[in-house]
């Protein structure tokens, strides 16, 4: 007997014109509801987030099937991957067969649907069913039963629910009740490849009138329960299932962690950073309405985990119902000031975001409208940081002139005595005033020298990069202190920067593009690593244990993990990892002008990192950023372990064991 089956069975051709009937309402019904959103998104201001369409669409069409971002955190992204390609398969599936009967068919007598190929079509679309419901079941027990701290359930939530699982059940009895009628004892062959519907065809009871009946009004059920499926989509958290492939599609192509450069200039500007609805670009309301609440960005955020107002997800969620309640709204008031300043930058919430939304930007322009158009700071010690950088280019009021005493009786020369170094290194105010990263900034010119590295420094002439205070709101400051810097590097041509703070690395290699300044920039931990792998620089492997800590503005910025480990690994280093690494990493609670700031909410966000450390029982934990290097050893002395734990820089490892 041929592997077929008559599509319309018992319930005739007859239906066709009114399932498309419906089929049309609902379709213009969602249609509608997102025509609607349009409205919304577009009281944001314009942003262009369409350049280069063929490579955006391949990028979003590959991260939208293959699940690539709902997969970084493997439970739940494994069975919400689950669940979608099921679904999708049955969608496909259901697709085929409107082809085969309503086009090909009809125009071509073409039925492809049909022996081997029918009989693969089958089995597969019975087990995308089958996944598609377990794996419902799955976050039915989630949501319902055994929900996580913090991930919120809604009515919402339990419609979606629902009727997915309404859809997936039926669309199986209809299947049992046509297969006990037609296949159950007359074509068995065929049956087998639709495991699931035959399972629920044996334990069908009645009549075959009975089954047909059954079929005929569960067929109609079904179809409706789909098309309203359909049209609810935008009036709900499935929604989704369309922004979200969308927004990878509006996702940034630019640089990690760019943010926008602000035309300060501009004698049109009412108004500098967001504080009303119609302040944000559209996109940022975009994101609002993409987001589902799925926790993931609050779940890695180090400023919610040690007690802080903060949670990226809430920040969202009060941006999309401003966003609904006019382009008036003051969206600072809704998100609070508090919450606001709690914002490390770490950029967790937007590496882990399945969504593709950005977090970080959004605080950046809203702390922008408080400091620029309000004089508002993050505390009397925020207000402090940005008077020293007006007055002397440092954070810590200290004079600009004892910015080289850091090099005194090393043999590093500023450019304005020797303008022919090899490099430049930008040492940055660490380096510069703190005592403990003067020491680091001293072991890298050591081991320059060691290689036959020429570095040249720019002394008194070198500025603070401006990233603490552009971070913190002051895009002015920022500005100002930018241009500065990049007038120095082109008096002197400079070509190459090393700096050991990813900080500085970030804001000169990224950030200074919009200005003009196109050097190249690197970090002394891939510097250091480009010298041993050019044999310019000879280490002695001295056996140790160590843990390490990805800088955020290193990891999740730069996309640098392995470069620093690789170094320790020919330094002799044992590594243990911590709990968070890589771009997974914890935050040591120093970014986004927070290490200038005091830590007066809930615990100390290097106090969790160094628990972090402290577990995996190494002695020693090593960073490669004078922030983290700085919060690192707080965070020792607050958790009382001084004696258990040291922490250190790459450099100074490597300089210890200079062949």
């Amino acid at each position: 007997m041929e592997a077929t089956r008559e599509i319309y069975w018992n319930v005739g051709r007859g239906a066709i014109p009114p399932m498309y009937g419906f089929f049309a309402a609902a379709a213009g019904a969602m249609a509608y509801g997102f025509y609607k959103k349009l409205a919304v998104y577009r009281s944001g201001k314009a942003l262009d987030r369409v350049s280069g369409p063929a490579d955006r669409l391949a990028r979003a069409v590959y991260w939208a099937l293959a699940q690539l971002k709902v997969l970084r955190n493997p439970f739940p992204g494994l069975f919400h991957a689950g669940f979608f390609w099921g679904f999708l398969l049955l969608t496909a599936g259901t697709a085929l067969i409107m082809v085969q009967e309503d086009f090909t068919v009809r125009l071509f007598g073409l039925r492809f649907l049909q022996g081997d190929f029918y009989r693969g079509y089958s089995l597969v679309l019975d087990l995308a069913g089958l996944a598609a419901i377990l794996t419902l079941l799955v976050f039915f027990v989630r949501r319902f039963l055994y929900r996580p701290k913090g991930l919120e359930t809604t009515a919402d939530d339990c419609l979606a629910h629902a009727l997915l699982f309404f859809i997936l059940v039926t669309g199986f009895l209809i299947e049992g009740a046509r297969m006990a009628v037609t296949e159950l004892h007359a074509n068995p062959e065929l049956a087998r490849f639709s495991p699931v519907g035959l399972l629920v065809a044996g334990l069908l009871p009645g009549s075959p009138a009975a089954l047909e009946g059954l079929h005929k009004s569960l067929w109609w059920v079904h179809m409706f329960a789909a098309f309203g499926f359909i049209a609810f989509v935008p009036f709900g958290k499935l929604r989704h299932l369309f922004l979200i492939p969308v927004n990878y599609f509006f996702s940034d192509t630019g640089p990690l962690g760019g943010l926008k450069t602000l035309d300060l200039a501009d004698e049109n500007a009412q108004t500098f950073g967001a504080e009303k609805v119609n302040e944000l670009s559209w996109k940022d309301i975009y994101d609002s309405d993409a987001c589902v609440s799925c926790k993931r960005c609050q779940d890695e955020c180090p400023a919610y985990a040690t007690g802080k107002t903060l949670s990226p997800m809430k920040v969202i969620q009060d941006l999309r119902r401003s966003a609904l309640a006019g382009p008036g709204t003051d969206i600072v008031a809704a998100v609070t000031d508090k919450a606001l300043w709690a914002c490390t930058t770490c950029r967790a919430c937007q590496t882990t975001c399945p969504a593709a939304i950005e977090h970080v930007p959004k605080i950046v322009e809203m702390r922008r409208s408080m400091t620029l158009m309000k004089g508002e700071f993050a505390g009397e010690e925020g207000r402090a940081a940005i008077g020293s950088f007006e007055v002397n280019k440092n954070p810590f009021g200290l004079p600009n002139a004892g910015r080289a005493d850091w090099a005194a009786g090393l043999s590093v020369r500023t450019l304005a005595e020797d303008p022919s170094a090899d490099v430049l290194y930008f040492a940055g105010c660490y380096a510069s005033f703190d005592r403990r990263n003067k020491a680091v900034a001293a072991r890298f010119m050591e081991i320059c020298s060691k290689a036959g590295v020429k570095v040249g420094m720019l002394g008194k002439e070198e500025q603070c990069c401006g990233e603490p205070a552009r971070k913190l709101g002051n895009e002015y400051l920022y500005q100002e202190l930018a241009g500065e810097n990049i007038k120095t590097f082109g008096k002197y041509g400079v070509k190459k920067i090393v700096t050991a703070c990813p900080h500085c690395r970030h804001t000169l290699g990224v950030h200074y593009r919009d200005l003009g300044f196109g050097g190249e920039v690197v970090h002394h931990t891939v510097f250091i690593k480009e010298l041993i792998d050019s044999g310019r620089l000879k280490l002695k492997a001295l056996p140790f244990e160590f843990t390490y800590h990805d800088s955020c503005y290193l990891s999740r910025y730069s996309g640098v993990t392995e470069e620093p480990r690789a170094v320790l690994a020919a330094a002799g280093g044992s590594l243990a990892e911590m709990e968070r690494c890589g771009d997974n990493s914890f935050c040591c609670g120093g970014g986004g002008g927070r290490a200038l700031l005091e830590e007066k909410e809930g615990t100390k966000i290097s106090v969790e990192r160094v628990k972090m450390a402290r577990a995996t029982g190494r002695p020693v934990v090593v960073s490669n950023c004078p922030f983290c290097l700085t919060m690192l050893e707080d965070g020792i002395k607050a958790a009382d372990c001084e004696a258990a734990l040291k922490a250190r820089d790459l450099a100074e490892v490597v300089a210890e064991r200079l062949a």
